[in-house]
């Protein structure tokens, strides 16, 4: 195998690359390394195209601010979603959970974060500015195409919490219902890893914020 630029020993530093992503630790990113080098060449080459697809070629949804290849994702395109709910959720992968779940019908919209001033993590670092700008643009709207209710599902933690308030109060002055889900979440989980009954009964006993 050829080393790519930069030189130096190409399984430490593919191993180093591996350790650098959430919840891969030294020996698990080596593992992986050593799986990628005894795999076979189709493979090899398969890997490094959709790593170089996913840069090229995901975008943000224009409504929802998802992951998607497309100028507006499939959800927001289904005629079969309520355009009268939207869920906002922190990340990508917590509307994969719900969507798992089939809990909700609805919209979503994503952050792409918490509020977390320790972490320097402030609203313009979130998609707060697109979540308002998306629901003053259906004030004109016929009132079946409005929204009725936004269900704010960002995890039961400080930093989750803290968002969800902040949303709350930017949203009462459109005259929309803001609610939260319930504590069916564990306090301090992560929404992600909620199982399919804990995310159906956080939503369906959602309180209003």
């Amino acid at each position: 195998m050829s080393g790519s630029s930069g030189g130096g020993d190409p399984l430490r530093r593919l191993t180093k690359l591996l350790a650098r992503l959430p919840g891969i630790g030294e020996k698990s990113a080596l593992r992986l390394a050593l799986a990628i080098v005894r795999s076979d060449d189709e493979y090899s080459r398969a890997l490094s195209e959709a790593i170089a697809d996913v840069h090229e070629q995901l975008r943000l949804c224009s409504a929802c601010c998802d992951l998607t290849a497309q100028e507006l994702c499939s959800i927001c395109l289904d005629p079969r979603r309520d355009p009268q709910l939207i869920c906002v959720v922190a990340q990508p992968q917590d509307r994969m959970a719900l969507e798992r779940a089939s809990v909700f019908a609805g919209r979503y919209h994503i952050l792409h974060g918490v509020l977390d001033p320790l972490g320097g993590i402030g609203p313009s670092e979130l998609k707060v500015a697109e979540l308002l700008a998306r629901l003053e643009g259906m004030s004109s709207l016929p009132d079946n195409q409005r929204i009725r209710e936004v269900i704010v599902a960002t995890s039961p933690n400080v930093e989750g919490d803290a968002t969800a308030l902040y949303i709350s109060k930017l949203l009462h002055p459109l005259g929309i219902n803001v609610s939260r889900i319930a504590s069916g979440v564990a306090v301090g989980g992560e929404l992600e890893y909620a199982d399919m009954t804990t995310l159906h009964r956080a939503l369906e006993d959602r309180r209003v914020i």
